[in-house]
């Protein structure tokens, strides 16, 4: 089993019942269980300034799916809420899934990146990421905890 540590995001429709979903969708995933989800969380758009806030949260899964395989799982489970896949970026959706971190993975390809290379940039990732795992260390660009205390978290608010 390899743990795995995947963001959720949506500021389309119900987000909230969205991210929810999508916790649901992630423990039913063959040979992965959910083993911990973090507090949601209403962020400010990134990117794409013009657009709703989102609602974001990660999960930690243990999985015995290999990265890409993971990768494509997830991409169904966007499918299955709606989301469609245009070209645009940082705009708005009805489910993101990111794989972010597996292990100490370290890979990249046109598909994937592990980690996710932008984490280190993004409150939304930090804070709900934080909420599990503060002390883990991203290869290549630090201890969440101190990611975090390096950026602002302004407009971003834990929901209840």
């Amino acid at each position: 089993m390899t743990e795995a540590f995947i963001a959720l995001g949506s500021n389309l429709g119900d987000a909230r019942a969205q991210v929810l979903s999508a916790f649901d969708a992630l423990a039913s995933l063959p040979g992965t269980q959910l083993i911990a989800r973090s507090q949601l969380y209403r962020t400010p758009p990134w990117g794409v300034l013009d657009q709703p806030s989102f609602v974001n949260a990660v999960a930690l899964v243990e999985t015995t799916l290999a990265p890409h395989e993971l990768l494509n799982a997830l991409l169904a489970i966007e499918r299955a809420a709606g989301r469609v896949r245009d070209g645009e970026r940082w705009g708005p959706r009805t489910l993101d899934l990111d794989v972010l971190h597996m292990d100490a993975m370290v890979m990249s390809d046109e598909r994937l990146s592990l980690p996710h290379p932008r984490i280190h940039e993004r409150a939304f990732v930090l804070l709900p990421l934080h909420d599990l795992a503060p002390d883990l260390v991203l290869p290549g660009q630090g201890r969440v905890m101190d990611l975090l205390a390096a950026l602002d978290v302004a407009g971003c608010e834990r929901l209840p």
